[in-house]
């Protein structure tokens, strides 16, 4: 049953250590330090446009959960702190609301309790692939009233999972068939990462938008090693792409808005992947474990976020999200091996400002 699997996926994530041993890359990114920030903190402006709406950070809470009632309330609690801070929300992939009405209510809770904020409904790419299309994506849609609709590709999570679905076959022509349905379509990795290949052949599909979902954050074969004990949740516990690596793939090789989502712990590492080509951040284990508390736990935690990233852009003299952007950035280590190794100059991002200054 679909509902039980995702009450397993929630209650493992909660009490068990599912985090992917390998970090996510941003160890191996330096901000370059600004002695003469000549800005004053406190006019900082951290506003950012998502995909045509302005927001008030360049921060979302990742999709999640749904699909069981006890995702209700942590939904619910999600949601509020979104309508709050303004910020965007996802949730959880949705088969369970579309193939059983009764559960549909434990994600339109998220409408409910945010109605003004920008969230984004939940599709699986490989649902597409059996007959999944328009009808059963508009459903999605509708029943959180969703701004956009997120296409989540988990071919390590299927491969994992006891249950799980391998036949992608058509996924890219089903997210095609997509493009036109009235919002924006987000491809978006639950935790492997997203390589430029892809991202080109996603862009080309009509996608407006990638979420690298890339490796650092919560491993799902390591929710399903804790599920069903399987020897090979184990073997492939740190099989990806690291989130910062995936976040500089995608965004050099298309012109769509990337969103980095994997391990994102704090301001810092927000600003990192936003001076690397991100247009925002996606955070969630730390907010599930707070969404199961109080919606002003999550609103404390995205808040603490925010404040860090403020510093952080304070600290490389940028005014706005805009000229954070375009900071100077030193990538060592071995995502330095990873990118020249891919052909990507790391130079250029360690040298923006020096070239205006000549």
């Amino acid at each position: 049953m679909i509902d039980a699997r995702k009450l397993d996926h929630i209650l493992i994530s909660l009490k068990k250590d599912v985090a992917s041993k390998t970090k996510n890359g941003f160890e191996d990114v330096a901000l370059v330090h600004r002695a003469l920030p000549e800005i004053d903190r406190e006019e900082i402006d951290l506003s950012a446009t998502f995909f045509g709406r302005r927001i008030s950070a360049p921060v979302l809470i990742a999709g999640m959960t749904g699909g069981h009632e006890k995702a209700k309330k942590i939904n619910e609690n999600l949601a509020i702190a979104a309508q709050e801070l303004n910020i965007p929300m996802g949730v959880g992939s949705q088969r369970a609301g579309i193939e059983n009405e009764k559960l549909a209510y434990t994600y339109s809770i998220a409408r409910e309790a945010a109605p003004d904020a920008f969230l984004i409904a939940n599709l699986g790419a490989v649902q597409l692939s059996k007959g999944y299309g328009i009808k059963e994506a508009r459903k999605a849609i509708d029943m959180i009233g969703a701004n956009a609709l997120a296409v989540h590709l988990n071919p390590l999570h299927e491969a994992i999972q006891p249950e799980g679905e391998t036949d992608f076959k058509g996924c890219i022509r089903g997210i095609e068939k997509l493009s036109n349905i009235g919002v924006p379509i987000i491809a978006k990795e639950t935790g492997a990462g997203i390589a430029r290949e892809e991202a080109v052949l996603l862009e080309k599909a009509g996608v407006a938008g990638i979420d690298v979902g890339g490796l650092g954050g919560t491993s799902f074969s390591a929710v399903e090693y804790y599920r069903k004990k399987a020897g090979k949740g184990k073997l492939f516990w740190d099989w990806g792409i690291p989130t910062a690596i995936s976040t500089v793939e995608c965004a050099e090789s298309t012109k769509l808005q990337v969103i980095a989502t994997g391990g994102i712990r704090n301001g810092i590492e927000v600003a990192k992947a936003l001076a690397l080509g991100a247009s925002a951040c996606g955070i969630a284990l730390p907010l599930l474990r707070r969404a199961v508390k109080s919606s002003r736990e999550v609103a404390a935690e995205l808040q603490r976020i925010i404040e860090e990233l403020k510093t952080a852009t304070f600290l490389v003299g940028a005014a706005n999200v805009a000229e954070l952007k375009n900071s100077d950035v030193v990538i060592t280590g071995k995502m330095k091996e990873w990118l020249e190794s891919r052909g990507i100059d790391c130079k250029k991002f360690a040298n923006r400002r020096m070239i205006k200054w000549k």
